[in-house]
């Protein structure tokens, strides 16, 4: 009894013999005699390279003629990755340890192999070749086994590898191999940065809940002192400018703090800048933003206030009272030895009451101008 299989010329096929290997069958017609269905085939298309198959192993083993006639080996060891090219075109990135098989038949296929014990860093002419991999022809397989971050302008980036800080990365694209090796990379912005400490209940020295509200501005002056001894830089300089006000709120009375709100910013600029040059942190500034009182006691500085802007009315309006009374003894004085002021003082009278009146009657212009006040000779 004859089995006829069909290999056509994309394809290769393992021909089994009651379920054992045989051999490899080249495109074309294959007949074998047997009883039953003796023989099989599997047959692998040229369009998937990679022989991955149960008997790669013992073909490796047990038939290095065949692997040599019909495969190429692309092997990498516990400390390599691999770059696979097919055509001369990069298409896959191996991890270490890779054992891998792909048909002759198919794609020419290259295996450059990477050095990791070298470095972490991808060359230059790699990472040209990884950027934007989503606009290339041909994807590339592989591409978890590389971190590859972009660091912004005004940015520096922390690289650590396997936990220690390794180096500061400068603006631009950067890419590390992560096979064998922990990579992490924190950006870090180098400008100016706004911090705002709200919400502070703090009492002062006579026993006076105040709320208050701090605005700052601060940064990294050294990176890398302050990424080596703080875990977060930006919650150190929160801390710091808490027990700063603190310090000087709780060390002063009520009243000291309302005549002078400037000593509040003076005392917690000095008090943190006294504890950031050896965390690689500047305070640009700080300042309180805003005091808010209880209730009770805005009641009671409103009375003060009020209190207070009264006696000031009362003190103006006695001065003002104490001033026309001398006026007027000055006047007096003067009109006392000189009839003819007094004159002109009972004419400048008249003339404001004629202002008053709608119609005055006289008994004629004589006793309009003599008769209203008598004269001692």
């Amino acid at each position: 009894m004859w089995q006829r299989f069909l290999i056509r010329k994309n394809e290769r096929g393992l021909l089994m013999r009651d379920g054992d290997f045989q051999r490899v069958l080249e495109p074309g017609e294959h007949r074998f005699t047997g009883f039953g269905n003796r023989y099989t085939v599997e047959r692998f298309a040229l369009a998937q390279p990679l022989f991955d198959h149960p008997l790669a192993d013992y073909l490796r083993r047990e038939e290095p003629a065949l692997v040599a006639e019909h495969f190429h080996v692309l092997d990498t060891g516990d400390e390599e990755a691999g770059l696979r090219f097919e055509d001369e075109a990069l298409v896959e990135i191996l991890p270490p340890g890779s054992r891998r098989l792909y048909w002759k038949a198919a794609q020419p296929q290259r295996l450059e192999r990477i050095d990791l014990a070298a470095g972490y860093a991808l060359p230059p002419a790699l990472l040209a070749r990884l950027t934007q991999p989503a606009l290339r022809g041909r994807a590339v397989a592989g591409l978890n086994g590389v971190l590859s971050v972009q660091v912004p302008d005004a940015h520096l980036g922390v690289l650590r590898v396997d936990g220690a800080l390794a180096e500061l990365l400068p603006p631009g694209r950067h890419a590390c191999w992560r096979f064998n090796r922990e990579i992490a990379v924190e950006l870090v912005d180098t400008r100016l940065q706004a911090l705002e400490v709200s919400g502070q209940e703090i009492l002062t020295r006579d026993k006076v809940g105040l709320r208050i509200n701090l605005a700052a501005t601060w940064r990294i002056s050294d990176v890398r002192l302050a990424y080596a001894r703080l875990a977060k830089p930006g919650e150190h300089l929160y801390r710091e400018l808490q027990l700063g006000l603190r310090a000087a709120v709780g060390t002063r009375t009520l009243d000291e703090l309302l005549e002078n709100k400037q000593l509040i910013d003076e005392v917690v600029v000095r008090h943190v800048a006294a504890r950031l040059p050896d965390c690689g942190l500047e305070l640009c500034s700080a300042g309180v933003k805003d005091i808010v009182l209880p209730g009770e006691m805005k009641t009671l500085l409103a009375q003060v206030v009020e209190a207070e802007k009264a006696a000031q009315a009362n003190a103006i309006r006695r001065r003002e009272e104490t001033g026309a009374t001398r006026s007027l003894l000055n006047t007096a004085r003067v009109m006392e030895g000189n009839p003819t002021a007094l004159r002109l003082k009972e004419l400048e009278t008249l003339e404001r009451l004629a202002e008053r009146i709608d119609r005055i009657t006289v008994g004629g212009l004589d006793q309009l101008l003599n008769g209203l006040v008598t004269l001692k000779s």
